[in-house]
């Protein structure tokens, strides 16, 4: 039998990359693609704030946090409510800890385990980020090491068209140029890391109607293309319905403000100087509570304190100097500088405070451990965001997409939003990195999976 061209193909070089760097790394021959030629800081991993939720690493057991495999599957359900399924919680759970050890020990990035705040939904310190706290640092780390890893041939502008396979086995990859000149690339592998299809807005109108409406904070070439290919194999789906939402992206800058903002303390405010919802529910579903306010826009409202807190994080310091932060020494002139009602602003913001100081109880039923609003003042108007679809093709515990029997299609992965993730159904269920395991801890299960089938 003739030696395919390559061992493994790769569609979507955002956390695919990791694929391909991982099964190089095992004696695959990998080619990686993406349809985007400013991949690199125009898909999702580039936009995220690189933090990875992996129990049992060497740097909670250094920070004293006790975490196990088993706690987090079990936030992870909790979280969704029971609805998530349990046998790919439990993979990426298992995998977060070696990713993040490979990233450290063969890739040279250090993790750093976020430790002053806990995002919703997480028992236990276990996000470890990187510089900066934003992906696209991470991201180029990651590219620059493919392009001097011998084993990884990288093409783009390059979109995967097609997957051919005889019925049992994948046999190539149908790959096209921005000209439409289309390429057959003879591979017994596929990885679908091409994201989900959240660029689609008719399927996003079709399966999530309450954010179709709101700004798509993603890659433009996230367009169903795994979902059209998996399901022409035979492949079957789940949690369509399922996204990560975001309600603090900035109106003036189109930058995540970031979600620290509010488990510092900062409370959210509609148009009118309302509260709305107690903000602690979490970033994603009270995204579609926001789209749902006067004028789908929004005030998070903090003080000088929190913004401080709140610099660690590049994207925070981006809108901070792009003029998307409003500062002021008093209620009164916030209310001024934002259009907000200052009787209304006023009342809110102190009865928050009360609430934060334990004076009084929330009256959005908010919970959490917080930190009272004080003078100086900041805001920054948000409005709601749909980041990336959390629904797609099924697969197991080593990311091979299955059939309506439960069987893997045989050369045949998906990782990140290609594939169905974590978080059930809906926006309610995303727990925050959520999908940067699915998208580097699939790819990461995917490469290890192709390497065992290599010849010897």
């Amino acid at each position: 039998m003739a030696q395919p061209d390559f061992d493994l193909v790769v569609a979507g070089a955002g956390g695919g990359v990791v694929g391909a760097l991982r099964a190089a790394e095992l004696g695959a021959r990998v080619l990686l693609i993406d349809a985007d030629e400013h991949f690199h800081r125009g898909n999702n991993t580039s936009m995220c704030t690189a933090m990875i939720p992996a129990p049992g690493t060497r740097w909670q057991q250094a920070a004293g946090v006790e975490d196990s495999r088993e706690q987090f599957v079990a936030d992870i359900m909790d979280k969704t409510h029971q609805t998530a399924d349990a046998t790919l919680a439990d993979a990426l759970a298992a995998v977060g800890a070696p990713l993040v050890t490979w990233l450290a020990d063969s890739q040279g990035l250090e993790p750093e385990l976020v430790r002053e705040f806990r995002y919703p939904g997480h028992s236990a310190d276990r996000c470890h980020t990187f510089t900066g706290r934003h992906g696209s640092h991470l991201l180029r780390h990651l590219v620059e090491s493919a392009r001097r890893q011998p084993n990884i041939e990288l093409i783009t502008p390059m979109r995967l068209i097609d997957v051919t396979s005889d019925g049992a086995q994948v046999q190539a990859a149908q790959i096209a140029n921005p000209d439409g000149v289309v390429e057959e690339v003879s591979t017994p592998a596929v990885l679908l890391a091409t994201n989900g299809y959240g660029a689609n807005r008719d399927l996003v109108r079709t399966w999530m109607p309450e954010i179709a409406d709101a700004h798509y904070h993603g890659g433009q070439y996230s367009l169903g293309d795994a979902l059209r290919i998996g399901e022409a194999l035979g492949g079957k789906t789940a949690f369509l319905d399922a996204y990560q939402g975001h309600a603090a992206l900035s109106s003036r800058t189109q930058t995540l403000v970031g979600w620290a903002t509010v488990l510092h303390g900062g409370i959210i405010v509609n148009s009118q100087g309302h509260r709305f919802a107690p903000e602690s529910i979490g970033y994603s579903e009270f995204a579609a509570l926001l789209a749902q306010q006067p004028g789908s826009t929004g005030w998070i409202v903090i003080d000088e304190h929190i913004a401080d807190l709140c610099s660690v994080f590049e994207d925070f310091r981006t809108v901070a100097e792009n003029g998307g932060v409003v500062s002021a020494d008093s209620i009164e002139e916030l209310a001024a500088k934002t259009s907000l009602p200052v009787d209304t602003l006023t009342d809110q913001v102190q009865t928050a405070s009360r609430a934060a100081s334990g004076a009084a109880p929330d009256p959005q039923g908010r919970n959490d451990s917080r930190h009272p609003l004080a003078p100086p003042y900041r805001a920054i108007q948000v409005m709601p965001a749909l980041f990336h679809t959390q629904g797609g093709l099924v697969v197991d515990g080593s990311a091979r997409v299955l059939d309506a029997d439960d069987e893997p299609l045989r050369g045949l992965y998906a990782s990140g939003g290609a594939a169905m993730g974590i978080s059930g159904h809906g926006a309610a269920g995303y727990l925050a990195g959520n999908g940067l395991i699915a998208a580097l801890g699939l790819a990461f299960l995917a490469a290890e999976d192709v390497a065992s089938t290599l010849p010897t």
